[in-house]
């Protein structure tokens, strides 16, 4: 009975160790292609809001027993991934808007579409208990906060690229028929200001030119 608990116990490490199931990935470099390939999705948290994107702490998958007999990072410091908001170019106001909703430690899902030297390009989602919350990519383009932007990593061709793409642009069309953020419209009452404002200068600089003219 010992001997064949122990045998299915090495199978199932062996399994495990194959699949990378319980594998912490510190790098971009460490996810196998075929992970990139099918889009996987993995769970992390939120270490910090960086220039382009975020930089997530991979949570790998917890066997009971298992896990800990693999554990090759326990007690080890750890490297978050530098993850990219897939088809998204973010504004300075989408950056803030990340600042203020995500906190640290916050768990996120990847998906991950591509990888590009040590940065993976993914749709992020915000996890709200045991249920994926709204996807990050298209939130700051619903609100405004960026705009849709080549696949990196993605050939153009693909469907997948196109998947994406149109999947993006839908929640920029939303913004951009609301007016919301980078699409918001001046008031009439801005506009005529404006007007005034730019007649003004024009005037200016009409009585500046008759002046030298003159001289």
């Amino acid at each position: 009975m010992n001997i064949s608990t122990g045998l299915a116990v090495a199978g199932v490490i062996v399994i495990a160790r194959s699949i990378k199931l319980i594998t912490k990935f510190q790098a971009a470099s460490d996810i196998p292609a075929r992970f990139i390939e099918r889009s996987v999705s993995l769970r992390g948290k939120v270490h910090s809001i960086a220039e382009k994107g975020l930089e997530v702490e991979h949570v790998p998958i917890y066997l009971p027993v298992i896990s800990p007999l693999l554990s090759k990072h326990k007690g080890v410091s750890t490297s978050p991934l530098l993850v990219n908001l897939a088809g998204v170019e973010l504004t300075p106001e989408g950056r803030e808007w990340l600042h203020k909703n995500l906190a640290p430690a916050q768990t996120v899902w990847l998906k991950l579409i591509s990888r590009e030297d040590d940065i993976l390009n993914c749709l992020v989602s915000q996890s709200r208990g045991s249920m994926w919350g709204s996807c990050i990519n298209e939130e700051v383009l619903r609100l405004g906060l960026a705009r849709t932007a080549p696949v990196a990593g993605v050939h153009p061709d693909t469907r997948l690229y196109w998947r994406l793409h149109k999947r993006l642009h839908r929640a920029e069309v939303k913004a951009e028929k609301k007016g919301r953020g980078l699409w918001k419209e001046d008031s009439l009452w801005e506009r005529a200001s404006k007007a005034v404002r730019d007649n003004m200068i024009f005037r200016m600089m009409r009585r500046f030119f008759k002046r030298t003219e003159s001289d």
